[in-house]
């Protein structure tokens, strides 16, 4: 019989847990992530917490297929709140309230159920 049953699954799974966790890393990832989190001006404890809310994300399909896609401005309908991508019709919203301009580019930064996040991208000069 295995060690783990049922039951000390559904223990562990229904206890509230106190969010936090005693962990033991190679100490030169210690130093890594602590360089990478002064980077992001972020203490390490916020900096472990970000990269595992990320992974452990459960990823939509939008998610995995969209997130990152250019979209032409023409592609968005401001009359009807709609934006065309890859043949499907999402809602959407732009990043800081701006107003569809149908001759820029958008990227889709994220995607919640089936509304989209966009941002308009600036042309380099």
């Amino acid at each position: 019989m295995s060690r783990w049953s049922y039951r000390n699954w559904r223990q562990l799974t229904s206890t509230k847990k106190s969010g936090n966790i005693a962990l033991r890393i190679d100490p030169e990832l210690h130093e890594k992530i602590t360089r990478l989190a002064a980077a992001d001006n972020r203490s390490v404890n916020s900096y472990i917490t970000k990269i595992l809310e990320k992974d452990v994300k459960n990823n939509s399909f939008e998610d995995r297929q969209f997130v990152g896609t250019l979209i032409p401005g023409k592609r968005i309908n401001d009359k009807n709140g709609l934006v065309e991508v890859s043949g499907i019709y999402y809602r959407y919203l732009i990043e800081d309230n701006q107003k569809v301009d149908k001759t820029a580019n958008y990227v889709i930064l994220e995607a919640n159920g089936n509304v989209l996040t966009l941002r308009k991208m600036e042309m380099a000069n």
